[in-house]
């Protein structure tokens, strides 16, 4: 990636905005996504459920069996075809588990327990275990037409029949199918009505149903999803209100965040650095800066050490909410507890400082950014290019582009349209094509798309000519 050339130095040596004073010695790491949504790279989702091996892992050497016809008697001949054609028949029940999946997801459930039993009596070495009633169990729930949870039941009934009570593993195969296709409601029934019977879900079960909830239900639907299951002994915990806060703050609800926040710690829980970062961002998307110092604040208060995200969030909503010297401060707070800032803590501080009118600045803090050894990225100059043109610094702002042309930058579509106008705006059409022609090659924007830039920028211009706005 090209430097900044001479000229621009210069603008940025002139400028008064030089956020430190002597050169603090700090090695800084290698840089970071081109993004400026940094806060999605260090979500540090909850842990996933570990995965168990569900059947015997021995190989066999017979070929698998696919069934692609939904009609029962094909299913039968294809089976008998197989077990009066082979002599060393498999003994892993996992073999014929696999072939009843193959047949359930083309038939009907009830055909489906048809051709199980059928493969019984044809086949009596093979005796179904649990994992070939989930099989069937998945089937009964995922049908999104279904009014009740009867053919369910039919199922669950037909495994405690066969000697297996639904345990956790029963409860999550269940709660999954239905959520997938949308019967959150029936997802809940069941499993309240499975926890009546000492079926209880486990945390995991439990985590999903609620973060599928969140998603496609109101947050009251939660709330009396949580408190219903207190009554089985299900009690919350850190990951669920991590995910309910992580939504809310999403769906800008920050109200509703700070509430959850305080009940976490009145069950007992510590927030941790995530919970405040997420509650921090939300306060960004609403460019509030000054809740934003606030959320900051009580994390100090309540002794939890901030992180680079932390920092790098902070700034980025002090920046936005126009509080940009503040900003500059917290800069400097995040290197002296040693955290390396990095491109999208510097785009985020020049694009409030360009918002404010201070391009030169901006440009200042591009050369200090290079001289710690932080490469800028392609939105820190995509920035800093909007940020020139509007502030009518055309002749740098064109520098800057040079620049990212070298380097194979690619130009954003608000970036590439303030230029083109700020082109046209002097007369230098030429110019301006020559920037569409890049913004083509370069695949920055979709043909459709830069030619109607270009087209509805000349189209400005003809008309700023006929009111002799522009000479």
């Amino acid at each position: 990636m090209g430097k900044i050339p001479l000229s621009l130095r210069r603008a940025a040596i002139q400028s008064p905005s030089s956020l430190f004073g002597p050169t603090i010695p700090s090695a800084l790491q290698e840089q970071t996504p081109s993004q400026i949504t940094y806060w999605q790279k260090q979500k540090n989702s909850p842990k996933q459920k570990p995965v168990t091996r569900n059947e015997s892992t021995t190989k066999t050497n017979a070929p698998a069996i696919i069934i692609d016809s939904p009609n029962l008697s094909d299913a039968k001949s294809v089976f008998n075809s197989f077990i009066s054609s082979t002599k060393n028949t498999p003994s892993e029940p996992s073999f014929y588990n696999s072939i009843l999946q193959s047949f359930c997801s083309v038939s009907s459930l009830q055909d489906s327990i048809f051709f199980l039993n059928h493969m019984v009596k044809k086949h009596p070495p093979f005796c179904p275990n649990r994992f070939t009633y989930h099989i069937l169990l998945k089937q009964s729930c995922s049908s999104p037409d279904e009014e009740s949870l009867s053919s369910v039941h039919n199922v669950l009934n037909l495994m405690t029949n066969s000697g297996f009570q639904p345990n956790q593993v029963s409860t999550d195969v269940a709660v999954r199918a239905l959520c997938d296709c949308g019967r959150e409601e029936h997802a809940i029934e069941l499993v309240k009505e499975l926890s009546s019977k000492n079926s209880h879900p486990d945390t995991y079960t439990y985590n999903f149903l609620v973060r599928h909830l969140i998603k496609k239900r109101s947050i009251n639907t939660v709330n009396c999803f949580i408190k219903d299951m207190r009554d089985f002994g299900i009690q919350p915990d850190l990951v669920t209100y991590t995910i309910m806060i992580d939504n809310v703050c999403n769906t800008k609800n920050l109200r509703e965040a700070m509430r959850l926040l305080g009940v976490l710690s009145e069950e007992g829980y510590k927030p941790d650095c995530y919970v405040y970062n997420t509650i921090m961002k939300g306060y960004c998307m609403l460019s509030q800066g000054g809740d934003v110092l606030s959320v900051y604040q009580k994390m100090l208060d309540e002794g939890i050490e901030p992180d680079h995200y932390t920092y790098n969030t902070l700034i980025f909503g002090l920046a936005k909410s126009g509080r940009v010297k503040d900003a500059k401060k917290f800069l400097r707070v995040m290197t002296e507890k040693g955290h390396s800032p990095d491109a999208v803590t510097y785009t985020s501080l020049m694009n409030g400082m360009c918002r404010e009118g201070d391009a030169l600045g901006a440009l200042a803090l591009l050369e200090e950014m290079e001289r710690k050894g932080c490469s800028p990225n392609s939105c820190t100059y995509n920035t800093l290019l909007l940020g020139l043109c509007k502030a009518r610094l055309l002749d740098k702002g064109i520098e800057l582009y040079q620049v990212m042309k070298k380097g194979d930058i690619k130009l954003e579509t608000g970036s590439y349209g303030t230029f083109l106008r700020a082109l046209c705006r002097k007369g230098r059409v030429a110019e301006a094509y020559e920037v569409y022609d890049y913004a083509v090659e370069s695949k920055s924007l979709q043909d459709i798309a830069a030619y109607s830039t270009l087209e509805s920028t000349l189209k400005w211009l003809q008309k700023a000519r006929e009111q002799g706005l522009v000479v």
